[in-house]
């Protein structure tokens, strides 16, 4: 489940739930880039890696209507604990932990503003909570899909890199397709039962 908050006057948070070893889930966290994009109100113009560790990022947040351009920094503590350090902003950086918990692991994602003015409110991001009902969307379909080639290859190499409206889109289309399959199987049934008949 996840839950979104304000854990003090200057930084806001996310956890959720996986039924994945914490192992696991640092390895899939190891991708930075995967992470972000993965974020539902994020639209990516360019991620280049311009160092180790170090990111040129050029995007359009939804949730505040704003195109930004970062320099994002790579901090980590350990494979369970990293930060990520933006150059401007009123973010300072968003930091992930992973954490045992019965049953699998816990992921909480906090962002840091400290040190934001008063008038720099509408810039704070409003999409922490979807980001972290997105990523624990994406890990249970990971866990569920990932021992199949194809998916991998599709949700890796296509639906990541979409922007979050044509994923919508594909999903609208891929279910008006099925409806229409299921709709010429039954049709196909029924002429079939008939012509027997």
């Amino acid at each position: 489940m996840s839950k979104a908050s304000a854990q003090h006057a200057d930084a806001a948070w996310v956890t959720i739930d996986v039924p994945l070893e914490p192992a696991a889930l640092s390895g899939f966290c190891g991708d930075v880039e995967r992470l972000y994009r993965i974020n539902p109100y994020l639209e990516f113009r360019h991620w280049r890696e311009t160092a180790p560790g170090a990111f040129s990022v050029s995007m359009r947040n939804l949730s505040i209507q704003r195109d930004l351009e970062l320099r994002l920094t790579l901090e980590r503590v350990s494979e369970g604990d990293f930060s990520v350090r933006y150059d401007r902003g009123v973010k300072r950086s968003t930091r992930f932990e992973i954490i045992g918990a019965a049953g699998g692991s816990r992921l909480r994602i906090t962002d840091d503003y400290s040190g934001a003015a008063e008038t720099d409110t509408a810039e704070v991001d409003r999409n922490l909570h979807a980001w972290g009902v997105a990523l624990r969307e994406y890990l249970l379909r990971e866990q569920r899909w990932g021992w199949c080639a194809p998916w991998r290859w599709y949700m890796r190499r296509v639906w990541v890199p979409m922007k979050p409206a044509a994923r919508r889109i594909t999903f609208i289309i891929l279910l008006v397709t099925l409806a229409e399959i299921v709709l010429f199987a039954l049709v196909m049934a029924i002429y079939w039962a008939e012509n027997r008949a």
